[in-house]
């Protein structure tokens, strides 16, 4: 018979909650736009009666090659090649750039939080330019990896890039306090303007990385990306989701400083683009003519769009390089009230109500179908 004391159990005074980063525990959620099903269902109606133009999404869909390509697909069972080598010599025609330099992702996104990863240690004070009003992921990704976020708004009337006051920022801090990146998105979202060659060389000239975020570079044709070789702090994302149709696929692609990208090839998800998305955007290079040209379309209707609103003196414009134009809302109306207005009629778009973007709208380009019941519908409201 064993001696033994038995031992004493103790109370568990571990709470895993209480051990989650608190900077996490306290932050905002990042507000996504919701898809057709769930929209089709708050409004009471069907997906095919909605017109939604507060995604920036292309209207007319993929490439027909798209669903050939996934239907003949015969290795959906096993992983995805980790390189994506067929997209990435695929994309080495597309933009002329060297695949040497290119490394894709699941969407921009991704490739935006890998850099955060690359360079930002938690904890540490290191920080991030951010240039209001701009895309929300880059608030976002610095929240969730421990930056701190350096604000200098772009100008009031014109969103241009206050390049005096980047540079200030850095005229004013020690060497070590230096932020480590420069997020620029352009054409910028959601106000459709572009960076100049100047500003970029300017910002070039910073000790800080510069990343240029081109996800609307088919819209603009500012084309960056072939500068990369030549400076070694700056990379330039872009995307698949606007130009080729493929936002629900989620695939993306950087072009990297060799110095930079055999650093982030260690740290990204092995199979980090799945079979379908690789497939899915090599069939859109493949079919790169047939999607250009729906983009043209859409430019066509940024045009036609802006003689248009001429008829409603409470929307007033603003110049757009990109598939969406910002509007702000004015003669006793209200931002919000114009999106409920047009809600009720089925169409969806954005509004915004912080600083600098109050009582502003957003719309994307659709098809002429769409638009046209979207100018019937203003003209109701």
């Amino acid at each position: 018979m064993s001696t033994t004391p038995a031992r004493q159990s103790t109370p568990r005074v571990y709470t895993p909650v209480d051990h989650i980063r608190p900077e996490l525990k306290s932050m905002s959620p990042y507000t996504p736009i919701l898809p057709y099903e769930v929209l089709a269902e708050r409004l009471n109606r069907s997906p095919a009666d909605i017109v939604k133009l507060d995604a920036n999404e292309n209207p007319y869909g993929p490439a027909p090659a798209v669903a050939k390509g996934l239907a003949d697909a015969q290795y959906l069972h096993i992983y995805p090649d980790p390189a994506s080598g067929f997209l990435r010599d695929a994309l080495q025609d597309y933009t002329g750039l060297s695949k040497e330099y290119l490394l894709a992702g699941a969407g921009a996104d991704e490739l935006i939080d890998l850099l955060f990863r690359l360079f930002i240690v938690p904890g540490k004070g290191h920080s991030v330019i951010n240039l209001p009003p701009t895309f929300g992921m880059y608030k976002f990704d610095a929240d969730v990896n421990g930056a701190d976020v350096v604000n200098v708004k772009r100008k009031h009337g014109s969103f241009a890039v206050d390049i005096e006051a980047v540079e200030h920022v850095f005229e004013n801090a020690a060497p070590e306090d230096y932020p480590k990146i420069i997020f620029v998105a352009s054409p910028n979202n959601p106000d459709g303007s572009v960076v100049s060659d100047d500003v970029l060389r300017r910002l070039l000239a910073l000790p800080t990385l510069v990343v240029l975020d081109e996800a609307y570079f088919e819209f603009a044709q500012d084309n960056r990306l072939l500068w990369v070789p030549r400076y070694d702090n700056l990379v330039v994302l872009r995307t698949f989701s606007k130009w080729a149709g493929l936002a629900g696929m989620r695939v993306g692609y950087g072009a990297f400083p060799l110095g930079i990208i055999e650093h982030l090839w260690k740290i990204k998800q092995p199979y980090n683009v799945s079979v379908a998305s690789q497939i899915a955007a090599v069939a859109s290079i493949r079919e790169k003519g047939n999607l250009l040209a729906k983009v043209e379309r859409m430019i066509a209707q940024r045009g036609l769009f802006y003689k248009e609103v001429k008829r409603f003196d409470w929307l007033t414009p603003f110049p757009s390089q990109s598939n969406y134009v910002l509007c702000r809302v004015a003669g006793g109306r209200t931002a919000a009230q114009v999106k409920e207005q047009l809600a009720e009629r089925g169409i969806l778009i954005r509004y915004y109500t912080a600083k600098g973007l109050a009582d502003c709208i957003r719309i994307s380009m659709g098809t002429e179908e769409q638009m046209k019941r979207l100018y019937e519908a203003l003209v109701e409201l």
